[in-house]
């Protein structure tokens, strides 16, 4: 009878301990996944953009107080990628397409970085953005010539990088929102477009009343 007991605690203890582990590990029973970790935690931090020198399709070199008042909707990407990012700036631009124009530009601007500096040149860029109807200014494409620069901003939102020795790149992808002050507030799915679309034409909305 004793033994029984002990071998019914034990079983209790086990359990409460998998518990214990599980609500830390999940951020509360939030995430499931260290990606969808990742995900809320930068949301809840809400990193700043790094002031770091961009450099567009146009050649011109800016930081991000360029877009000062205004929010940015950005995606990571290098043109040499035949997998994920054609995918990812063709959502962009179906997001894009479903802003209304009174805010493109005034309220919004949208900006892909390129990873791959060394052969995303402004000319590599430029040809790029034509895929996509991007028109350079209310939807720039960009890269950050500097090492240093670059590996800040990617380390900041969370973006994973990771060449694999052949001229291409194992990454993360997604939509990334800042505000008008230049703080991440939203990581989006990109397969979503439409909810994304959703998601920020609604904070143009409230802003702009």
């Amino acid at each position: 009878m004793i033994k029984s007991r002990q071998k019914i605690i034990s079983v209790i203890v086990v359990l409460i301990f998998g518990f214990v582990l599980l609500y830390a590990g999940t951020d509360e029973f939030t995430a499931f996944t260290s990606e969808t970790a990742r995900v809320n935690g930068l949301i809840e931090n809400k990193p700043e953009f790094p002031a770091v020198t961009l450099e567009d399709s146009e050649i011109r070199t800016y930081t991000f107080s360029e877009f000062k008042d205004k929010y940015v909707f950005i995606t990571f990407m290098y043109t040499y990628c035949s997998t994920v990012c054609p995918k990812l700036e063709m959502n962009m631009s179906h997001v894009y397409s479903q802003i209304p124009q009174k805010y493109l530009g005034d309220d919004i601007v949208f900006l892909s970085i390129s990873f791959d500096p060394a052969r995303d040149t402004s000319a590599a860029l430029d040809k790029y953005k034509g895929y996509f109807n991007s028109d350079g200014e209310t939807w720039r494409m960009a890269r950050i010539p500097d090492k240093k620069d670059l590996e800040m901003l990617l380390k900041e939102f969370g973006v994973i990088v990771i060449p694999d020795g052949f001229g291409n790149f194992t990454h993360n992808s997604a939509f990334y929102l800042v505000n008008k002050k230049g703080k991440l507030i939203d990581v989006m799915d990109y397969k979503k477009v439409d909810e994304a679309a959703q998601k920020v034409l609604t904070i143009l909305k409230e802003t702009g009343e």
